[in-house]
């Protein structure tokens, strides 16, 4: 299918809506939006490029928006290494976002970084951060959160699954806590990315609606497992299996 037409049949709306509100349900039970698996949902049908970025920025926006609330209404965000994040994330971001490298280059690389970064997460060994939280300096958290804006820029995604490991890797927050700071920052980046490309809104597909409801349901879903019914080592574990997913969408397409 070479990108949307406007006059895509009914099953494949559904089918692809599904997939996502599946996605969205997965992603968002660890704090992220869905980015990488909007992008591999669309890839796998053949959606032309310049159509699959601002969707899943749009999408991106909506389920963090909706995300980062409920984790907000649940006190289960930590406002100040939030801000930290975001305040050396923007500007990077939007730095990154107009440079292009050769995908053969980049795309693995991250790839293989988030492969690791699940196996550490799903290795038995506890995590420092499930039991004893300590916050990094904010001269620590103002220029990793510039490190994961570059890279968010550079790969179109949010920037969660390359905060959030590193998060629990370093101890700096407990499990819930921390998909709370991924979704406030997958919210600013993603709204950080499209308005610096707002002309790209031009090629937001007629079947959208669909698949904000799908997306909107999913995350319903997803938050709600994330909140209040998995204890956190499957949350932990949800993350790692979002990693490995995301890793595998950059190495093999």
């Amino acid at each position: 299918m070479p990108g949307w037409s406007g006059l895509m049949d009914t099953q494949t709306i559904i089918l692809i809506a599904a997939l996502m509100g599946l996605a969205a349900a997965l992603y968002t039970s660890v704090g992220h939006a869905g980015a990488s698996g909007y992008l591999a949902i669309m890839a796998l049908f053949s959606v032309a490029p310049a159509t699959m970025r601002p969707t899943a920025l749009v999408l991106n926006i909506i389920v963090a928006t909706l995300t980062t609330f409920r984790f907000a209404r649940a006190d289960q965000i930590n406002w100040r290494l939030l801000a930290l994040f975001v305040l050396g994330a923007i500007p990077a971001a939007f730095v990154a976002g107009g440079i292009t490298l050769p995908s053969n280059f980049y795309r693995p690389l991250v790839g293989v970084i988030l492969w690791a970064a699940a196996a550490r997460l799903l290795w038995p060994r506890p995590l420092a951060s499930l039991d004893a939280p300590k916050p990094p300096p904010a001269w620590v958290a103002v220029l990793t959160g510039a490190g994961i804006g570059a890279l968010s820029g550079l790969t179109g995604t949010g920037g969660g699954i390359f905060l959030s490991p590193l998060i629990l890797l370093f101890g700096w927050e407990q499990v819930r806590k921390t998909s709370g700071i991924s979704a406030g920052f997958i919210l600013c980046v993603s709204i950080s990315g499209l308005v610096g490309n707002l002309s790209s809104v031009g090629s937001l597909p007629p079947e959208l609606p669909w698949f904000i409801a799908a997306v909107v349901a999913g995350a319903l879903t997803g938050t709600q497992l994330g909140l209040k019914r998995l204890p956190t080592g499957r949350l932990v574990q949800a993350l790692g299996l979002v990693l490995i997913l995301a890793g595998a969408k950059l190495v093999l397409t």
